[in-house]
């Protein structure tokens, strides 16, 4: 059975309406008050024209057919009733990452074109700014009400008023499990791209774990949505914020599977003691984190006491380091809980997969794939076997992406045929080992060609960041006369931790080959990351390149 997004949720809170949706502050909103929402959204999107316009059928992978919808929204009930309206008007939602300026946030929308705008009044200034030098301006903006106390936008509806305003009743449209499912990459190592998938091949490619079993061969939608509701009811925590993609998915499992989607109160920042409190107070089994950017405050706040967590039964790790020693540490508080590493992009979902529990020491670096998941050779011609020695690239087919919005030639180069199958290749270098599992090794984008060898940073970010003294830890690259490029590693230290540059890489010489040790170690307050926990790959290179010239200028 293949489903489209809004359906499934129709579907699912007709035959549980009175059970918990979405829970955010003093909002307990129940399956019925969410669907009534959803259908008032995009029945005042359907109103102004906003919807499809051509089949699937009808275009290139790289086209839309569908008007498009953008939500500059912090976490909360608004971003999940934008991306369900929108689905159901058959408008496609798309992400906006909130800390863009200008120049950045003026890109994106010209880039994805969207006909109507919902965002929070906060953004007001920053959206304003940009709104006048867009090509194509949008139709509709909803300005959301929050404790900036920012005026509507001129033309802008209150978001509120205009849902009230709107009808209840199901829009008159016919979903498809082809119609867009539409998520920005991050942009960390290059220009934010659209990537477009069909709303049914995200749920298998990204969600599938979290569904019921048999969820994808049920006869018909009411057999789907009987699975979903009759399965065990999961009260979900998506911890990053919704503009990232893994946090969509998991927000996404919940409320298409019955379950209940929590938020905690403080959602523009990591709060970990507003985490804690919603995680016991609401009984949250699932949650997904970034890395030990995130599970290290956690971890610091719970120590503190006055939490128990019991009700935690799984954490999701992925989109950035998630060091071993750390995963030990939720493991040492919270014995019942299983940590599960999950590998993925914006164009595989959720791809690779490492689980720990107590009973087991945890690793990092090494997983079990997901179906359709490969390994292609480096001249991409070929599909490796386990256990081929050579590095290839990190690989899926099955249900993939259609291509980029608007992005032909990046579109053909990511997702070549290779043996006869359409592959994703986002640009991730692994290694498929004997026993089936995958090495990771990390973006090519940021792998450092130094002396004629290939050095990965996430590798060498791994073994310096074991050492109890590294908080955390960025490997990039900067030029050097006598490599072409030089490893350089921007550290931030634990507090009352000083170790020497020579005890940090004696450490890491335990896990690393000589050739890949940093060549200089840089000492930073802390190491800047995206809201979502991801690498400032950008700002680690420029700091290090700084780092040189500053040095060069010293030497008479």
């Amino acid at each position: 059975m293949r489903y489209n997004h809004a359906e499934l949720f129709a579907g699912v809170a007709a035959a549980a309406p009175e059970r918990d949706c979405i829970v955010f502050r003093e909002k307990r909103l129940t399956y019925r008050a969410v669907a009534e929402r959803v259908n008032r959204l995009a029945n005042l999107l359907l109103s102004r024209g906003i919807t499809v316009h051509r089949p699937r059928a009808e275009l290139r992978p790289w086209e839309s057919g569908q008007d498009h919808v953008a939500l500059y929204l912090l976490n909360g009930n608004e971003y999940l009733e934008g991306m369900l309206g929108a689905a159901a008007a058959r408008a496609a939602s798309l992400n906006v990452n909130y800390r863009y300026v200008e120049a950045e946030l003026a890109y994106l929308l010209d880039d994805s074109t969207p006909r109507a705008i919902i965002y929070h009044a906060r953004f007001a200034p920053t959206l304003a700014a940009v709104l006048g030098s867009l090509r194509t301006p949008p139709d509709l903006l909803l300005q959301v009400a929050d404790e900036s106390g920012n005026a509507l936008l001129p033309g802008a509806l209150d978001y509120e008023e205009a849902l009230a305003a709107s009808s209840a009743a199901a829009p008159p449209t016919a979903p498809d499990p082809d119609d867009l499912y539409m998520v920005y990459t991050g942009g960390t190592t290059g220009m934010p791209k659209g990537t477009l998938w069909a709303q049914a091949d995200i749920l298998e490619s990204a969600l599938a774990a979290f569904l019921p079993e048999g969820f994808f061969d049920a006869a018909s939608l009411a057999a789907g949505v009987e699975l979903a509701v009759a399965s065990d009811r999961r009260v979900v925590l998506p911890l990053p914020p919704l503009m990232h993609a893994a946090a969509q998915w998991i927000a996404l499992a919940g409320v298409l599977s019955g379950g209940t989607v929590v938020f905690p109160d403080v959602v523009d920042r990591l709060d970990p003691a507003a985490v804690w409190r919603v995680i016991d107070r609401e009984g949250v089994q699932l949650m997904n984190l970034v890395g030990n950017s995130f599970a290290t405050p956690l971890c610091d706040e719970f120590e503190r006491g006055g939490y128990h967590g019991r009700s935690l039964q799984l954490v999701g790790t992925g989109g950035a380091v998630a060091s071993a020693s750390v995963k030990d540490r939720i493991l040492r508080l919270l014995p019942h809980v299983a940590i599960v590493d999950v590998a993925g992009s914006s164009e595989t979902g959720s791809q690779l997969s490492n689980v720990s529990t107590s009973a087991e020491p945890a690793v990092s670096g090494v997983f079990a794939p997901a179906a359709g998941t490969c390994v292609v050779a480096g001249d991409r011609r070929r599909i490796l076997e386990p256990g081929d020695p050579e590095t290839g690239w990190l690989g899926r087919y099955g249900a993939i992406p259609f291509g980029y919005l608007g992005d032909r030639e990046k579109t053909e180069r990511t997702f070549p045929v290779i043996e006869g199958r359409r592959i994703a290749l986002p640009g991730d270098r692994a290694r498929h080992r004997a026993d089936g599992s995958i090495e990771l090794l990390g973006r090519d984008s940021v792998t450092i060609n130094s002396g004629g060898e290939k050095i990965f940073a996430e590798e060498v970010e791994e073994a310096l960041i074991v050492h109890p003294a590294v908080a955390d830890v960025i490997v990039v690259g900067r030029p050097s006369e006598r490599w072409g490029n030089e490893v350089v590693a921007v550290v931030a230290l634990a507090p009352g931790s000083d170790p020497t540059d020579a005890e940090l890489l004696a450490d890491a010489a335990q896990r690393l080959a000589r050739f890949k040790l940093p060549k200089a170690i840089i000492r930073v307050d802390s190491v800047v990351r995206s809201p979502a926990g991801k690498a400032d790959y950008r700002w680690a290179r420029e700091l290090a390149t700084q780092e040189l010239s500053a040095q060069k200028e010293l030497i008479p």
